[in-house]
């Protein structure tokens, strides 16, 4: 069976019963980054396989995934943090596995976007989640165009280094949206910060932001 086992976001200490046990039981733990899912497999005494499963080696790793687990072998995916599957690679392994007929069971946990959606102060009833937006400026545009005329909370993922030229882009698309930024949610440093994109920009200028970002749209 595959296991989607979902992990911390940032602080250790959330991570399920379950999912420890689960770890152990499995013959093989496949994550996107080893380096920093063995730190949470030796804080809780995992020595387990590992091995690396990424956007880069996916199609090949599939190839050699789906045989073990057709000879009944439990292997656990795991994300570089949170649940899999959401916006990483997971979801190709998965959707193989199903295809096949081999049986997948999810291990829930913790989920950025859940986490910083049911903090916002923004309406929970319906969301819609777009993980992470195009790069490209007209595109990003574009989606934040249709996000402006939707009845509904909207949420997506992104990184510091884009963050200033997305908070620009919604000023000039959706000035008046309530908006929030979440960022470093579980940590030491987590921070919720409100307004309208200028409130949030001129807040926001003389920071260093810094941490991936949950970002949050008020609905129409």
């Amino acid at each position: 069976m595959l296991y989607l086992v979902a992990t911390p976001i940032g602080n250790l200490s959330d991570i399920t019963l379950r999912a420890i046990e689960t770890l152990k039981n499995c013959e093989l733990i496949l994550a996107e980054d080893t380096r920093r899912t063995g730190i949470l497999l030796k804080r809780y005494d995992i020595a387990n396989r590992m091995e690396s499963f990424n956007d880069n080696n996916k199609e090949i790793k599939t190839k050699r995934i789906v045989p073990l687990l057709k000879q009944e072998k439990d292997i656990a995916l795991v994300s570089d943090s949170g649940t899999p599957g959401i916006s990483d690679p997971g979801f190709y392994l998965t959707r193989e596995c199903i295809r096949e007929q081999i049986a997948v069971s999810p291990i829930p946990g913790a989920s950025a976007f859940i986490s910083a959606l049911i903090a916002s102060g923004l309406p929970t009833d319906r969301f819609a989640f777009y993980g992470f937006l195009p790069k490209k400026p007209g595109k990003l545009k574009k989606i934040l165009e249709e996000i402006k005329i939707r009845e509904e909370t909207s949420i997506f993922y992104e990184s510091p280094h884009r963050i200033r030229k997305v908070i620009d882009t919604m000023c000039e698309v959706i000035p008046g949206r309530t908006v929030v930024l979440a960022r470093e949610i579980t940590k030491k440093f987590e921070e919720f910060i409100r307004g309208t994109p200028a409130e949030i920009r001129e807040m926001t200028k003389e920071h260093s932001l810094k941490g991936e970002f949950v970002v949050l749209i008020g609905k129409k």
